[in-house]
């Protein structure tokens, strides 16, 4: 290293150590360690949850010089910093930052020392890789919503790789909210209770016709079909995800009443024709100018005193939608969009439903995205075999944060029951919730006889 070399390295160090020191000086940053590019860390002889890696003297201009969440992001992702530890402990970095530099003179007196350290450094991962880089941002076309353009934002996030989401999803591969009996329950057990959960809210019988909507990897179909004997049929976006789940279901002997079709809601036919409808984490991809269409076409493809069960996160009333590019529209799910449960409660009442029963599982939704996050670590290396570094590290950091909403309460996830009301006002639906919470009321479901 050159004197040159080694003088700009130490402005670079001063400089940084300066900006970490401004911008915590306040409340400081807990269970946060910082470590930089020589090794030397900030705070000095701090334990903690987790410690974000400074790669390069020019890492904290690659994270805050944009002045945006996708800035932060991308730095992660493309090695200007990683993460060691507990990934979901930074998240409160990020919100202390937010508070310190809320203050326009803050982020002036913060951008010019930020322009003070090098920019040659940014983003190793991108300049080493970025000529045969698999997947990047998001680049849809089309109108927004329109069944092609949904499809292209179902492909951008599901067809990533069969293999890499079984690595760390649970054996059925239920990509969405877990059920938990106690903390302590694995996440095996706790898919299960969910997907069991939903069979019984649903009051699913033999004969019954089932319609999951947005239905993954084809659990909640199979397991309704094997367990409480209805004819399930699943619809998904994802031609991988329907080729597996059909895989799946033949390997079960499940063929005969049970399917998985590549379909949009709006093409599913037999109107009439379906005694229970369910979704479960597919509403968060259809958009607020399309809730109409969707509550009005899962009316019509019930029979009179069907029942529906719309499981779907949202976002608080009181908080306004992420203006600009997100991390998560941006890298994760484009085109998404969360809404108050309560616009979507209205809109499904205006289409003709019944409101029956709404039930937060938010806290259900933070320990399965814990154990999803700690699978997905444990198995780092094989995940590599089927997705790129900054593609792991994607998952990792959008399903931390969605962990720290959740807790935080900034995020929730809501499963409505929702009927279509039969002759006279008739829903068929028991006096009390007793015959859903305590399975002892109802025989235990069993494998249905062939």
């Amino acid at each position: 290293m050159t004197a040159e070399t080694a003088n700009r390295v130490d402005h670079a160090k001063d400089v940084t150590v300066g900006l970490l020191d401004e911008l915590f000086r306040a409340g400081g940053i807990p269970q946060i360690g910082v470590r930089l590019w020589d090794g030397s860390t900030w705070p000095k002889d701090r334990s903690a949850a987790a410690t974000v890696n400074l790669n390069h003297p020019g890492a904290l201009r690659a994270m805050f010089l944009p002045g945006n969440e996708l800035g932060l992001a991308e730095a992660c992702l493309y090695d200007d910093i990683d993460i060691e530890g507990d990934c979901e402990a930074v998240f409160d970095l990020a919100e202390n930052l937010a508070a310190e530099t809320s203050g326009w003179r803050v982020k002036l007196r913060a951008a010019k020392d930020l322009l003070r350290l090098p920019s040659d450094g940014e983003h190793p991962w991108l300049r080493a890789h970025g000529q045969t880089l698999r997947r990047g941002p998001a680049k849809l076309s089309g109108r927004s919503h329109s069944i092609e353009r949904d499809r292209q934002a179902i492909s951008f996030h599901y067809d990533v790789s069969n293999d890499f989401y079984a690595l760390w999803l649970d054996r059925r591969m239920v990509y969405s909210c877990a059920y938990f009996q106690s903390p302590e329950e694995d996440l095996d057990a706790a898919q299960a209770n969910k997907l069991d959960y939903i069979c019984r809210k649903l009051r699913l019988r033999p004969g019954q016709r089932l319609l999951d909507i947005g239905c993954g990897w084809g659990a909640l179909a199979m397991y309704a079909a094997e367990r409480y004997g209805v004819e399930a049929t699943g619809i998904t976006l994802s031609e991988p995800q329907a080729r597996l789940a059909n895989e799946r279901i033949k390997a079960a002997g499940l063929q005969d009443r049970c399917r998985v079709l590549v379909s949009d809601y709006r093409e599913a036919a037999e109107e009439g024709a379906y005694d229970a409808l369910a979704s479960v984490g597919m509403f968060e991809h259809v958009g607020e100018e399309m809730m109409d269409t969707y509550f009005r076409r899962a009316y019509e493809l019930l029979k009179p005193g069907g029942v529906f069960l719309n499981h779907g996160i949202t976002r608080r009333v009181t908080d306004t939608p992420h203006a600009g590019r997100s991390f998560t529209d941006t890298y994760v799910f484009p085109d998404g969009e969360l809404m108050p449960v309560g616009a979507t409660l209205k809109t499904a009442e205006e289409a003709g439903f019944e409101i029956r029963d709404v039930e937060s599982l938010r806290e259900h939704y933070a320990m399965t995205l814990r154990h999803w996050v700690r699978r997905l670590e444990t198995v780092h290396d094989e995940a590599l075999k089927y997705v790129e570094e900054p593609t792991y590290r994607v998952w990792r950091l959008y399903m931390s944060g969605s962990a720290h909403g959740f807790a935080r309460g900034r995020l929730n996830v809501y499963q409505a029951l929702l009927i279509k009301p039969g002759a006279r006002g008739v829903s068929g639906l028991p006096l009390r919730r007793a015959d859903w919470y305590q399975e002892e009321t109802r025989e235990k479901p069993g494998r249905v006889k062939q």
